[in-house]
């Protein structure tokens, strides 16, 4: 028996192509008698016409059917799209009988549905690609134990069509201790263990997928990736070769080496490699790896190019706007720089450093942050050694553990809101602080709180919210520190909208008065980026440079460079912006920044899996 797909031969008792494990058909009757019969017959009573129009009869009443059937699938689509209409209506009228009866609160309501849908959705992705893949993993166990290896299949099948992975993953394990050589199994478990930030089970996983199938896609590339994420470039970038070699037509094997190799400052390879990855696709985050190498290498005409190409298909991208800009000033295109530079802190609302804050709170001159205990502190440590590392996908998952065991702890609660404000996940902070609140904590740890809920706000462009909470801190704070934290958010939002920059000025210098020494510096820079907002340059490069002498921070340092650049202090503005490119955010190695836009882009990620396969 041959198998239908790849044409292998097969024992006739074989249910799956021992070669591509794909389902065989049987086909039954017997071609011998039907030659036989055909040459009884005769070619007199053979008549071509009448077959033909056989043939057509037979296709005109299959498509009969099918357009029966089509029109009863819209019928019942529509009903469907009714019944969910009727429904929706529903559930918005019990949200607003709640409302009003005050037994929950829009905000609640909206966070809690927005994270279940979250996950929902991750669970029918989940799914869709389990039973793309589920009948592989089932052909390719040959154990004694198959009727068991197939009851934990369906029992992951029945757990994600109930959205729930734990569950689906627990089965999926304990069909894998049955069959540790089925690679589909362990790739697809490895790939769960990854998207989750679990690297060192994923590269198990992976690992094993390798011992079976050297060549297998997807398991080098993330192998290469994890391993570089773990700082074993060696191996990072022997699998990532093997990936080129294998699969020479594909984007991210090129994508991942030429990483590998921009961070180890060999320049000249990793434009070879990312050349070749935005031939084959132009996806943002390689245009700018490549525009950084050529900028790194002085080839400037280069490094406009393909940063100015990053921000084309990604006008949100405001490191790619910040390089660009730095690429403009080499090449004395001051206006054109300057405009790069108001984009880059368009897109980049984070203002005050909150590390920084927290240090200071623990510190003491403030109230002691709560202990963490018990297991929760295993996991809060393992989150905050991971975001040491700047591996904040992996910290963000050790610290909601953490909080799981302990979810009422400030300390844990404002460290994951420190972390979600790092990430941009302004849902889960406003969501956090405001439990905080609710906590009533101390003064000190009230207004870092009260920052943060600021922050997320204005990173959605919500600035009079984020003032009226301002307010409502200026209202409730009675230290000199909790007056001054207020003043300072509503100083940098009115600067932002740019509205009342009288008023911006009063609150800034407010801010600087009631500053603490230990945290002069931010209210100082606020000072400055509102002078530079009412165009007084000098005043602000003043401000602005004293606040970076007491700490240097990209965000003043950024602001200090444009002031010096619209004073027309060109050189000394490029050195300045070239030092905020080195520190913070900026200052983190940068294939170690690539590496988590590539983790984070859904696409890149769907592309890895789509790749070629053998």
């Amino acid at each position: 028996m041959y198998c239908q797909v790849c044409g292998a031969p097969n024992r006739d008792d074989h249910e799956f192509c021992v070669r591509c494990h794909q389902k065989l058909l049987v086909l039954s009757g017997s071609l011998r008698e039907e030659e036989e019969a055909y040459e009884e017959s005769g070619e007199e009573s053979f008549s071509f016409d009448e077959h033909l129009l056989e043939r057509i009869s037979i296709l005109e009443e299959a498509v009969k059917r099918t357009a029966e059937t089509v029109r009863q699938l819209l019928g019942a689509l529509h009903k469907q799209e009714k019944n969910i209409l009727i429904n929706q209506t529903g559930l918005s009228a019990l949200r607003e009988l709640l409302e009003t009866k005050k037994y929950i609160g829009w905000d609640e309501w909206s966070e809690l549905w927005e994270s279940k849908m979250d996950y929902q959705l991750l669970a029918l992705e989940k799914r869709e690609r389990f039973l793309a893949t589920k009948e592989r993993i089932a052909g390719l166990y040959h154990g004694d134990k198959r009727k068991l290896f197939l009851q934990y299949l369906e029992d992951a099948e029945y757990a994600l069509f109930a959205f729930d992975i734990e569950r689906a993953v627990g089965a999926l394990e304990a069909a894998y201790k049955l069959d540790r050589g089925n690679y589909e199994l362990a790739y697809f478990l490895g790939e769960t263990h990854f998207n989750e930030a679990n690297s060192e089970a994923a590269l198990g996983y992976f690992a094993r997928v390798l011992e079976v199938k050297p060549d297998h896609y997807e398991g080098l590339v993330y192998s290469g990736v994890i391993h570089y994420e773990n700082g074993d470039h060696a191996r990072a970038e022997e699998f990532l070769k093997r990936a080129v070699v294998v699969y020479p037509d594909s984007f991210l094997p090129h994508f991942s080496l030429g990483a590998v190799y921009a961070g180890k400052g060999d320049l000249a390879k990793a434009v070879l490699f990312l050349e070749r990855a935005v031939e084959v696709d132009p996806v943002p985050q390689a245009l700018y790896l490549l525009g950084s190498c050529y900028y790194e290498m002085g080839k400037l005409s280069s490094a406009v190019h393909y940063l100015q190409e990053s921000v084309r298909h990604d006008p949100a991208f405001e490191e790619a706007h910040h390089l660009l800009g730095l690429a403009y000033l080499d090449r004395h295109w001051t206006r054109k720089a300057l405009d790069a530079f108001r984009q880059a802190q368009r897109l980049n609302p984070k203002r005050l450093q909150y590390q920084d804050l927290v240090s200071y709170l623990s510190g003491h001159n403030g109230a002691p942050l709560p202990e963490v205990d018990g297991e929760a502190a295993v996991w809060f440590r393992k989150g905050e050694e991971y975001r040491s590392r700047d591996n904040l996908k992996q910290a963000h998952s050790c610290y909601r553990r953490a909080l799981a065991l302990d979810p009422e702890n400030p300390t844990l609660l404002m460290s994951y809101a420190l972390l979600c404000l790092n990430m941009n996940r302004s849902q889960e902070i406003e969501a956090v602080t405001r439990k905080v609140l609710d906590l009533n904590p101390g003064e000190t740890l009230k207004a870092t709180a009260y920052a943060a809920l600021i922050e997320a706000m204005r990173s959605q462009g919500k600035f009079r919210e984020g003032n009226r909470i301002g307010e409502r801190l200026l209202d409730e704070g009675s230290s000199n520190f909790t007056k001054s934290i207020a003043y300072y958010e509503m100083a940098y939002n009115l600067a932002e909208m740019e509205e009342d920059l009288d008023e911006a000025l009063d609150y800034a210098r407010r801010s600087v008065e009631l500053a603490p020494d230990e945290i002069k510096q931010f209210p100082l820079a606020a000072l400055g980026w509102v002078h530079y907002k009412r165009k007084e340059f000098d005043k602000a490069v003043d401000f602005l440079a004293r606040s970076s002498e007491l700490g240097a921070s990209p965000t003043t340092l950024t602001h200090l460079g444009m002031a010096l650049l619209a004073s027309g202090e060109e050189d000394q503005a490029r050195s300045v912006l070239a030092q905020a490119r080195s520190l913070g955010e900026r200052g983190e190695a940068l294939q170690e920044k690539m590496m988590e836009c590539m983790k984070d882009s859904a696409r890149l990620i769907e592309r890895a899996r789509r790749g070629p396969r053998k």
